[in-house]
């Protein structure tokens, strides 16, 4: 009697590697369940920290522990125990590729990217326009591929979904042989959240991606907008690097850049003084000294006016994407919001979208108000464009796109 071949893996694990944390996900792709979340932050310190949840049948609750962990190799190492007390380590057959978040993938990466040699090389090279990110990325890539070298590591890019986007909207006015020479042009990021938003939307609405043309707005601590017409990105607001575009919790967005000059010149600002002016010193916590958005509405209804006018430049900057996103795709179905403002910040919404009723945007108070952790409409039935809420989820994304990868690969 001939033995049946064992069923094919369906586990997937999500790597997201800061420079002194890892985050992490295991998740079953037969029905996107998540098995196990957790966290390690303070890498290198004396203070390091675990956090692991277990979210199989069963499980223990969180667990915590604390003490030094030296490197990211020891946190993978540590992560690989928890999972393992679980029954779900990283030695098991039912794991199918590790897949890391990578910030930064240029033009070369518009997919996600099994990683070899060739690839991290490739990655490394990035790293002049991505210091404070691939660093690290590649550190968590550089350790899983120890731990487990027999698995296939699957990069997915922040970059990957803006890759789509002609070169009008691509290309900086600069001297073309300047900016090919040192790779400056826009790249934009939060890619991954973009493309899971922009599809759900798409369901939402009960229409193919393909159907739709959606403008995405990525509401954090860290914010973007992008257009998207069909399934494809056609624009957004971060450019080079993260600083450009919308008003942030601690970066500008928009400058003009002789900014940077007049700050060298007059205030004798050396360059990386600016750069952390604008990237940490910057956004609503450079004008009002506060960068949570419930603290700012708490502030603004006790009357603070420098919270008022943090909040109206927000404000103000996020309409302007709005309207201008509206120009570039020509048609508009839906606004979308997500990301932790996104999703809970009902002021954020309503303002961005008062006063845009020509454009057919409205917001039905209501349910702009209600909370809930569901993708849904809060524009009224009569609104000729959608306001919705969709809530984001990257580590799920990054997962649909590793697996989907490697499941092909075993295919072939």
């Amino acid at each position: 009697m001939t033995t049946p071949p064992p069923p094919a893996p369906t586990r997937i694990l999500v790597l997201n590697s800061g420079s002194s944390s890892v985050k992490y996900q295991l998740l079953d792709m037969r029905n996107a369940a998540r098995l196990a979340v957790g966290l390690v932050e303070r890498i290198g310190e004396q203070t390091s920290r675990l956090v692991h949840t277990p979210l199989v049948d069963g499980g223990a609750g969180l667990r915590e522990r604390t003490g030094p962990i030296a490197d990211h190799e020891a946190a993978l190492r540590a992560v690989a125990e928890e999972l393992a007390a679980d029954g779900l380590g990283l030695d098991s057959p039912e794991l199918a590729a590790i897949g890391h978040r990578v910030v930064h993938g240029g033009l070369r990466f518009s997919a996600p990217t099994v990683v070899d040699d060739e690839v991290l090389a490739e990655i490394e090279r990035l790293v002049p326009v991505a210091p404070l990110h691939n660093p690290a990325n590649i550190t968590g890539i550089r350790t899983a591929r120890a731990l487990r070298p027999d698995l296939p590591q699957v990069a997915v890019f922040d970059t990957a979904f803006h890759t789509t986007m002609p070169e009008s909207a691509a290309r900086y006015a600069i001297d073309v042989e300047t900016a090919d020479a040192h790779r400056i042009r826009r790249y934009g990021f939060h890619g991954t959240s973009h493309a899971y938003v922009s599809r759900e939307t798409a369901k939402l609405l009960g229409k193919a991606p393909e159907d739709v043309n959606v403008i995405v707005l990525h509401l954090g601590n860290g914010a973007s907008a992008s257009a998207v017409a069909g399934g494809r990105c056609v624009d957004t607001s971060m450019g080079l690097t993260p600083l450009e575009g919308l008003v942030m919790g601690t970066r500008s967005g928009d400058v003009d850049p002789a900014v940077t000059f007049h700050l060298r010149r007059v205030a004798g600002m050396s360059t990386d003084d600016i750069d952390t002016l604008l990237n940490k010193k910057s956004g609503l916590v450079g004008l009002c000294g506060d960068n949570d958005m419930r603290e700012i509405r708490r502030r603004i209804d006790e009357g603070d006016e420098r919270a008022r006018l943090a909040f109206d430049i927000y404000i103000h900057r996020l309409k302007k994407y709005i309207g201008a996103y509206y120009a570039v795709l020509g048609r508009v179905d839906a606004v979308v919001f997500t990301a932790g403002v996104g999703e809970n910040a009902a002021p954020v919404r309503a303002a961005a979208v008062a006063g845009l009723e020509e454009l057919g945007l409205a917001l039905d108070s209501g349910l702009n108000e209600e909370r809930s952790p569901h993708a849904r409409i809060v524009s009224p039935p009569y609104a000729r464009v959608a306001v919705a809420v969709v809530p984001t989820d990257e580590e799920l994304e990054i997962a649909r796109q590793a697996f989907a990868l490697v499941s092909e690969d075993s295919l072939d």
